[in-house]
């Protein structure tokens, strides 16, 4: 039996999320050596296992993820807070955060990503959490039907794609099927194609 290495190219252009003091240029090849399905392009489909993060990392961001030195590190929430009987966590957003195709991220962006997630532990958020609330455009609230010390890990960690957001107006307006195609995030680097193929 023949063996086949599939390798593929993900072609992605350089996108600034926040300001800099010089804007990168230029357009980065990321390979790898995995065959890639196009259901990594969407955290509400992300699986625990840790090839789809790659993924993830590049293209969209998360409220809260784990980078080097901090498992749990702010990213698009600058800071959140947990009630003391532990029914509700509320994040506050960074200001001016926008999508690769310009749109700016709100709290509602937020919800929509929850809501719609249907990924790995899909189930056990459902059973737990009694609403999603916009309070405003910055801020989101999450409210428990009962205390919950594990949702952190399971919201700002790999062990789930839940906390990652996507943008709600492009995604209702192309589709599940079409934001796998062509999906938008506002992670560092903005996607442009990508193009499988077989050695």
């Amino acid at each position: 039996m023949r063996a086949f290495l599939v390798s593929l190219v993900v072609l992605m252009s350089v996108a600034s999320v926040a300001p800099a003091v010089a804007s990168p240029e230029g357009q980065m090849s990321f390979a790898l050596q995995v065959s890639l399905a196009p259901v990594w392009f969407d955290p509400a489909d992300t699986t625990s296992t840790s090839v789809p993060f790659i993924v993830l990392y590049a293209v969209h961001d998360a409220l809260v993820k784990a980078m080097p030195g901090q498992p749990m590190a702010p990213s698009l929430a600058e800071s959140w807070t947990v009630s003391r009987d532990g029914l509700v966590y509320e994040f506050v957003l960074r200001r001016g955060v926008k999508f690769h195709n310009g749109e700016p991220l709100t709290a509602e962006d937020v919800k929509f990503s929850f809501e719609r997630y249907r990924g790995t532990a899909a189930s056990a958020f459902k059973a737990r959490i009694a609403a999603v609330e916009v309070v405003d455009a910055q801020r989101v609230r999450f409210r428990f039907k009962q205390a919950w010390p594990d949702f952190m890990t399971y919201y700002g960690t790999p062990a789930t794609g839940a906390g990652w957001i996507v943008p709600k107006k492009y995604l209702e307006k192309v589709g599940d099927d079409g934001f796998k195609r062509a999906p938008v995030g506002a992670g560092p680097y903005k996607f442009a194609a990508f193009n499988p193929g077989v050695a």
